[in-house]
């Protein structure tokens, strides 16, 4: 016969994982006028940037034009939200099959204190052997994350041995000319993904 578990130790349990639901799962409403998996129309979200990718060599948003770019804030730390995202985002790739090699994966890292160079080369190949790392400096990374109007803050409590970085959760879709086409929500399906970036690729032939 199965003992039950006392009460008390049953409401910890579930207090556990909706506290680590609402640190790793917490996603903002898109802006305004934002289309999540269409069109985005009359947004003013993205723009320049020079980081270090993940070889330390410096990388501009020029390295991505004449192609598709499906860019990820994240971090390396993340028990479980990037790279479930990141993981969905090399589905998504596979999905679109030859398609898939006019469309660059990159995560930009909101962590730049733990996340170099060398800890993205060591990250990046695990999910798509062409994703691209990149950090920065703190105002390198302040700089392009409010440009994609991204949410991000260290939480730290005082019983953890390290801390976790609460952020928003959304995958861009660049397109070749750098202006952001489509945002896909966490948990959108890769095949979700894959079509409405083979939309915009029929859209652009089609123009």
């Amino acid at each position: 016969m199965h003992r039950k578990l006392p009460i008390i130790v049953v409401t910890l349990v579930v207090a556990v994982f909706a506290l680590g639901a609402w640190l790793n799962l917490r996603v903002a409403e898109p802006p305004e006028n934002a289309a999540v998996g269409g069109m985005v129309v009359n947004v003013n979200i993205g723009g320049p940037f020079e980081l270090t990718d993940h070889t330390g060599a410096r990388m501009s948003d020029d390295a991505l034009r004449g192609k598709y770019a499906l860019i990820y804030f994240g971090y390396t730390f993340c028990p479980d939200v990037c790279p479930t995202e990141l993981g969905e985002i090399a589905v998504a790739l596979d999905e679109l099959g030859d398609a898939g090699k006019q469309v660059t994966p990159v995560m930009i890292t909101i962590d730049p204190e733990r996340d170099t160079p060398e800890i993205l080369a060591e990250y990046v190949p695990l999910f798509h052997d062409r994703l691209v790392g990149l950090t920065g400096t703190e105002a390198e990374i302040k700089d392009v994350a409010e440009k994609y109007r991204v949410f991000y803050r260290r939480f730290e409590d005082p019983s953890f041995t390290f801390y976790l970085m609460d952020h928003t959760s959304f995958v861009y879709l660049v397109d070749p000319k750098g202006a952001v086409a489509s945002m896909f929500r966490y948990g959108t399906p890769p095949e979700d993904m894959a079509a409405a970036i083979r939309q915009h690729m029929r859209a652009r032939t089609d123009s």
